[in-house]
């Protein structure tokens, strides 16, 4: 199949799903039509999309936190949990590391020892191996919308089934699922796997089934500029609404700079809309969710909670639709569900607290708004350039040459050239711009703020900060200064 924007072909998709629906047991038990009418029977109250609608219209926050277990039982008991002692407006069911690399016989086996020994063996819920049967025990279960969270780079049997299952949203991209996930995987492999996934949501669609999808906003989430995060959302929203999808939720990763995080939620569905209308793509909904810290935590739980609090206040300034959740154990492993609860406890007191509050629009904000929507429109540009016309064949031409260049990310695909690191107010500038085609005024602009923060600390800009910024929070600060 050659690699194009263009929407999947009926011929193509069908000779794929047969492939696809053979790779596991579980896959004979997906008809498309049945599914269709069981989502049809949902009360509008368990469809993200609807609920999603609501929310936007009305200027609410919703909460979500991230959670999955191996066992059915063990994981319907968890997520009733924090629906019911959480309060969570939404629920996941994140899915374990074998069923991301499509090893199903393995997920097997650790439900199996999962079994033997009493608690979960797997690191999230193998939905795979659970099947529709068991996927609709969860939907059914519970009284809020359920998502699908993993990190897949060939999600497709996990969307045929947990969409056939009653999910009603579905967490991935064909960039933002590779690039900080796989080493070896190529983009132009993995953006054909998610076509498959976006076109399935749309058959879903065109029979009057809502089915959101999210594009996995943080990549790698340490020191990501708004722009690369964004470009990569915009790109993957494209994909996605050109094969029919209809409720988009862009995303991005708190930085920690409250003005940059905001103007990063201002701009991301400006940009979006911007770009679809610009190659004559339909208008859809668009919401926009915000991922509390990603980087490494303070051990220590009261600390974990500030920085959990400072997460919730910029996503309800920044009037994200939904803000993803941590727990105050993140430093520590696998939370408890009590402390998972913890953490949406205080995120929606926070959200409650400012929900009639905003940031005005000072020439601070202005300006990074700015500097944003410039920066990603460069990149942006210069994707569809490459591509001529065609954002599927840019993207993968603009990683060749690192126009788009995600920091710290494992993939080989991946320039791996730029060189992130915060100026003296928290921001996250570059130190090193790589082969991103930034003109000599964005590029002055960085130069500036970094080179400000070396004069504020005595010292040459250099490595040294990117190191000390990735652990700062951590240790208790934002900006990793030199110890006096």
């Amino acid at each position: 199949m050659e690699l194009t924007v263009r929407q999947i072909d009926t011929e193509e998709f069908q000779r794929q799903r047969q492939e696809v629906l053979g790779q596991w047991e579980t896959g004979k038990d997906v008809n498309f039509e049945e599914a269709v009418a069981y989502h049809k029977a949902l009360p509008k109250s368990k469809i993200f999309a609807e609920k999603l609608a609501e929310g936007k219209a009305k200027g609410i926050t919703f909460a979500q936190p991230r959670a999955g277990v191996a066992l059915l039982a063990e994981h319907i008991e968890l997520l009733r949990f924090l629906q019911d002692e959480g309060g969570a407006d939404f629920l996941p069911s994140t899915i374990d590391s074998y069923t991301r690399q499509n090893r199903y016989t393995e997920a097997q086996a650790g439900i199996e020892e999962s079994r033997a020994i009493g608690r979960s063996m797997l690191n999230g819920f193998p939905a795979v191996n659970h099947g529709v049967a068991g996927c609709r025990r969860v939907v059914e279960s519970v009284q809020v919308p359920i998502q699908v969270r993993h990190g897949t780079p060939d999600a497709r049997l996990l969307a045929e089934i947990t969409i056939a299952g009653g999910f009603t949203d579905y967490e991935g991209g064909g960039i933002s699922y590779n690039i900080p996930y796989s080493k070896d995987v190529s983009i132009e492999s993995t953006i054909k796997y998610w076509q498959y996934v976006d076109r399935l949501v749309g058959l879903y669609e065109e029979q009057g089934v809502k089915i959101n999808r999210e594009p996995f906003g943080p990549l790698t989430g340490t020191l990501v500029p708004p722009a690369i995060s964004h470009a990569v959302a915009v790109i993957e929203g494209i994909l996605a609404v050109a094969q029919g999808v209809r409720s988009l939720t862009l995303g991005y990763g708190q930085c920690g700079n409250l003005i940059q995080d905001v103007a990063a939620l201002h701009t991301l569905p400006v940009l979006a809309e911007e770009y679809l209308a610009k190659l004559g793509l339909p208008k859809v909904m668009i919401t926009t969710v915000f991922h509390q810290w990603m980087g490494g935590f303070p051990q220590d739980e009261a600390k974990a909670y500030g920085v959990i609090s400072w997460g919730a206040v910029t996503a309800a300034l920044g009037k994200a639709t939904k803000v993803i959740v941590k727990t105050p154990h993140e430093a520590l492993g696998i939370p408890t569900k009590e402390a998972n609860a913890a953490g949406i406890h205080t995120t929606k007191q926070i959200l409650n607290m400012l929900k009639d509050q905003s940031m005005p629009m000072t020439p601070d904000l202005a300006l990074e708004e700015e500097m944003i929507l410039a920066e990603t429109r460069t990149i942006l540009d210069r994707v569809l350039e490459l591509g001529e016309g065609d954002a599927a064949v840019g993207a993968v031409r603009a990683f060749q040459a690192g126009v788009i260049d995600v920091p710290f990310a494992p993939s080989r695909y991946n320039s791996g050239k730029i060189l992130p690191a915060r100026d003296t107010t928290g921001a996250v500038r570059l130190l090193d711009f790589g082969n991103i085609p930034f003109d000599e005024t964005i590029k002055e602009f960085h130069r500036e703020r970094i080179a400000k923060r070396g004069r504020d600390e005595g010292r040459d800009p250099s490595f040294q900060m990117v190191i000390d910024d990735i652990y700062a929070i951590g240790k208790g600060m934002l900006v990793g200064r030199p110890r006096s």
